[in-house]
């Protein structure tokens, strides 16, 4: 496979995929596939898993349950547990690894403010974080501010991959935000069309305290994701669903229905350790500071990865961070 195939330069038939999508209504559709997806009719679900495992060649072998029959839903199937020995960790206790699997569609160093989305195109930080859509007595921190000049990468998650979340590095939560917004498809031919793809779909942003200082976690929805959840909160998005926060707090709401709850005590996660699942693919893109990590040579864009590989390493050098 050539190696820009992926997320090269958007092609004519990239854009009679993309532009449609402009008007489809995606929250609904996601709302269906969240209702069909549930479907516990033995003879409806078993059907829709049999397809899959067919059609994208999964392998069972792999999963805590092989069995189709054991699973009481299409969804219980997609985000099937696997065993530990079937993503194994990097040795290297200074690695950062991959949070999922997919292929890396973009990761370098965020130029300024801006993030590279695909050849051609970028999208403002800011935006991806939600820091400029609240006003001036929301709660929520400048997220941005963290990361100027700082690294990142992104993940694609396709629908035969494992869609599970984990952390790249161990730290503890500071910060969840809920943000709306669009339900583009986030494929390789969508990214290299849709201007600021990233920065328009509803998201869910993380961000934690690492030994390195503070790292972003964004979980990128997309249309037929039905919804994204965390260890800890359960649903996140769509909004319309409960979230499960700690006793006695609540969202705090700020402009344009950003909502954002701050952890003064969150919990703290070991590297590899799951922290949440996409109910369908999408996409992960996780932001560092500047220098805080060395990429490894061998990533580049339209890698596939598996979650608990390397993509690259701390610098020790860059620890003071986090004091």
């Amino acid at each position: 496979m050539n190696r820009s195939s992926l997320f090269s330069t958007a092609s004519f038939s990239d854009y009679l995929r993309a532009i449609p999508q402009y008007l489809y209504p995606g929250h609904l559709l996601s709302r269906l596939l969240w209702q069909v997806a549930r479907i516990r009719s033995s003879g409806i679900k078993e059907r829709q898993i049999r397809w899959f495992i067919h059609r994208y060649q999964v392998d069972m072998g792999e999963a805590i349950h092989p069995n189709p029959a054991t699973y009481p839903d299409f969804n219980s199937f997609f985000t099937r547990a696997l065993y530990p020995a079937a993503r194994p960790m990097a040795p290297d206790g200074d690695a950062v690894i991959s949070p999922a699997d997919g292929h890396v569609s973009q990761f370098g160093t965020i130029k300024g403010a801006k993030a590279v989305q695909a050849k051609g195109r970028d999208y403002s930080v800011e935006a991806l974080l939600g820091d400029g859509a609240g006003d001036e007595n929301s709660p929520r921190s400048p997220l941005a501010s963290l990361f100027p000049d700082g690294q990142f990468i992104t993940v694609y998650l396709s629908p035969r991959d494992y869609h599970r979340v984990h952390m790249p590095v161990a730290g503890h939560l500071r910060e969840m935000r809920y943000i709306p917004g669009r339900l583009f498809s986030v494929d390789a031919a969508t990214t290299r069309v849709i201007p600021r793809l990233f920065a328009r779909n509803e998201r869910v942003v993380l961000l934690f305290h690492t030994k390195i200082g503070p790292m972003a976690l964004i979980m990128v929805g997309a249309v037929l994701v039905g919804s994204m959840e965390t260890v800890w909160a359960g649903t996140v998005a769509p909004a319309r669903r409960a979230v499960d926060l700690p006793a006695g707090s609540r969202w705090r709401t700020a402009g344009s229905h950003v909502r954002s709850h701050l952890y003064e005590d969150g919990p703290e996660f070991e590297r590899g350790q799951e922290i949440g699942r996409f109910n369908m693919g999408s996409t992960v893109i996780v932001l560092f500071p500047p220098e805080t990590v060395r990429w490894d040579e061998s990533l580049y864009s339209g890698a596939l990865v598996r979650m608990g590989e390397s993509v690259g390493s701390a610098r020790r050098d860059r620890e003071h961070n986090n004091q």
